[in-house]
């Protein structure tokens, strides 16, 4: 197996569980990959678990993206939605 020293843009979909997304996105970075986090299905719960992991999306310097209006995030809408389809190499459905 050969490990790629190349960086990656990767759009990480947080779908059905928003914890764990938050969680793979901001372990993508380790390897320095750029890492893109859109929630798409409902707004983001608040509890202790989601909110240690969005402090680790903000050490990561990970911008969570909505394409909802949620007031903890910012929203995108389609044009911003399909830039970050178009920029990513990799995309992931969690």
């Amino acid at each position: 197996m050969t490990i790629s020293n190349t960086k990656k843009d990767i759009l990480v979909f947080a779908i059905s569980d928003h914890a764990e997304a938050m969680r793979v996105a901001a372990g993508l970075t380790i390897f320095g990959h750029r890492v893109s986090c859109i929630f798409v299905d409902r707004h983001i719960e608040e509890n202790a678990e989601t909110i240690e992991n969005a402090e680790l999306l903000e050490l990561c310097e990970i911008e969570p993206l909505s394409i909802l209006d949620d007031a903890n995030m910012q929203q995108i809408d389609q044009v911003q939605f399909r830039a970050e389809l178009d920029k990513s190499n990799h995309i992931l459905t969690i």
